[in-house]
C-alpha cells in the first residue's frame, strides 16, 4: 500500500495515512482517462450553433447572367458559397455532441485519475480542514503553509466555512467526495484531500 504523509492546517506533518491500492493504486488508463475528459467536455457543449446553407439563404433564385458568352465565369445563383452573402459548405447545424461511458470504464478512468496523484507526489491529506468564520485570508493562509498555488480541495460534506472560503482565490476548486472527476483532478496540480474524505472515497469505490 501506498504510504502519505498526513498534515494540519499549519503545514507540520503529524501521521501518516496507508492508502487502498485498489482505489489509489491501480493500473493507469491512460485512454480511458483521455475518453472521460473528452466525454465530460462534450457533454457541456450547448451543440446550439447554426448556419445557413445556400438552400437556406434568401435570394438567389435567378440565374445571374446567361451560361455562355459573357467572359465571365459560369454561376446558377448569387447565393453560392463563393459568393458574398452566400450560403455556407457544409454549414454547422444544432447537434448533440454528448456520449456515453459505461459505470466500469467511468470508475476505471477516476481510480486511473486518482492513482496519477499518488504517483507524481502530488496528493496532501489533511487530518481536517475547517474554519470558524468565512474568511478567504484563512484559506489562503493553509495553502501558503501547504505550498500550493493551484489546487482540487475534496471535502467529506459540505462545508459552507471551507467552500465560500475558498470561492474567490484563482487556481482553487472545492468539490465533495460525490462530486470528484477526472477532468477535475487532472487539471489542478495538487489533490487536496481529508482524511475524512479518503475514507469516504475508499468506502464508495473500494
Amino acid at each position: 500500500m501506498a504510504t502519505v504523509s498526513v498534515y494540519n492546517m499549519q503545514g507540520t506533518q503529524v501521521g501518516e495515512l496507508e492508502l487502498n491500492d485498489s482505489i489509489f493504486g491501480v493500473e493507469v488508463n491512460e485512454h480511458l482517462m483521455h475518453q472521460s475528459v473528452i466525454q465530460q467536455l462534450a457533454n457541456k457543449r450547448q451543440g446550439t450553433q447554426s448556419a445557413k446553407t445556400r438552400a437556406e439563404v434568401r435570394g438567389g433564385g435567378r440565374k445571374p447572367w446567361r451560361q455562355k458568352g459573357t467572359g465571365r465565369a459560369r454561376q446558377g445563383s448569387i447565393r453560392s458559397p463563393q459568393w458574398t452573402g452566400g450560403g455556407v459548405v457544409f454549414a454547422p447545424k444544432p447537434r448533440d455532441y454528448s456520449f456515453k461511458l459505461n459505470k466500469k470504464e467511468k470508475r476505471a478512468a477516476l481510480l486511473s485519475a486518482l492513482t496519477t496523484r499518488v504517483l507524481a507526489n502530488k496528493i496532501v491529506v489533511l487530518d481536517e480542514l475547517k474554519f470558524d468564520e468565512i474568511k478567504t485570508k484563512n484559506m489562503k493562509a493553509v495553502l501558503d503553509n501547504l505550498k500550493v498555488n493551484k489546487a482540487l480541495v475534496v471535502l467529506p460534506d459540505n462545508n459552507q466555512n471551507v467552500v465560500l472560503s475558498a470561492r474567490n482565490i484563482p487556481n482553487v476548486k472545492t468539490a465533495f467526495t460525490n462530486s470528484i472527476n477526472v477532468y477535475d483532478i487532472l487539471k489542478y496540480d495538487t489533490f487536496i484531500v481529508t482524511k475524512n474524505a479518503v475514507a469516504t472515497i475508499e468506502e464508495v469505490y473500494a
